[in-house]
């Protein structure tokens, strides 16, 4: 009976020491599509509510975008998309950000639920020659692409952890694989041993090279369809990914939110999530 007794009190300290070390983490990744102020075709007003109701859907515990801005050709301050979702989501802070789009881009911000994280740092790199130099172009002169960073404390698992924000050039395989290689470098830099989190826009299915650099210090998550749309219709493999290191272990493949809300699309890229453990 002692026997039996000891071996129950084992086994129930065994499971709340694991329920406390992997409380889930739901994180997502939004191409969010620029505002085209001359782009009748691409209206912002008809499908700002769509972003609302699928950003309600996920219920992400952390939520990347990338291209979220008024995309004006040049340094732009405002962020009106960014503004619309706190206003109706005051339930996260924004990291990766700042007021000043001219000591920080604030096209890819960062969500966190402000009831869970604290922000320790945030930071940037450009895909360029000169990766800190704000708005570098790319090494064939192309229009800046770039990561963008925060580490959080999450307070639910007494943890420290980074999220980099990606997203990579659409047109140039030279300019991604060199991206790639660069973001591998900084990562291992910027984070060291502490848990990563790598998500965006990749514009690259998970098999091709730019994707597989990062293996194996950080694990693609299985995709889970295609996450962009061609009028209107699903032709291509997903390019937009989450990656984990080893510290953490995927409870879900990469879930694809690809419906309509009041018959509007979000964004013509559709969002991801996926949920998430510390490993230990």
């Amino acid at each position: 009976m002692v026997r039996l007794l000891s071996v129950s009190v084992v086994l129930s300290l065994l499971l709340c020491a694991t329920a406390l070390a992997g409380t889930p983490l739901r994180v997502a990744s939004h191409n969010i599509h620029y505002i085209l102020p001359n782009n009748p075709d691409d209206d912002w007003e008809t499908r700002r509510d769509a972003v609302i109701a699928v950003i309600d859907d996920m219920a992400a515990d952390i939520l990347a975008f990338q291209e979220m801005e008024s995309f004006v050709g040049g340094v732009n301050h405002q962020n009106l998309q960014l503004d619309w979702v706190l206003e109706h989501h005051p339930d996260y802070n924004a990291g990766a950000f700042s007021d000043n789009a001219d000591q920080f881009p604030i096209t890819q911000p960062i969500l966190y639920r402000r009831d869970r994280f604290s922000l320790q740092t945030q930071g940037f790199f450009f895909f360029s020659e000169t990766p800190d130099v704000i708005y570098s172009r790319q090494w064939d002169g192309r229009y800046p692409y770039f990561v963008s960073w925060v580490e959080l404390f999450d307070h639910t698992n007494d943890r420290n952890l980074f999220v980099f924000n990606f997203h990579n050039d659409f047109a140039s395989r030279s300019n991604r694989r060199q991206s790639s290689e660069l973001t591998a470098e900084r990562i291992e830099q910027i984070a060291g041993e502490t848990p990563v989190i790598l998500l965006g826009d990749f514009n690259a299915p998970v098999w091709f090279r730019e994707v597989e650099r990062f293996e194996p210090k950080l694990t693609p998550i299985k995709p889970g369809g295609s996450t962009n749309r061609i009028l209107g219709l699903k032709l291509l493999p997903a390019i937009d990914h989450i990656l984990i290191s080893d510290d953490f272990v995927a409870d879900t493949d990469v879930q694809v939110w690809d419906r309509r809300y009041g018959g509007e699309y979000p964004s013509d890229h559709f969002p991801i999530s996926a949920d998430i453990r510390f490993s230990d």
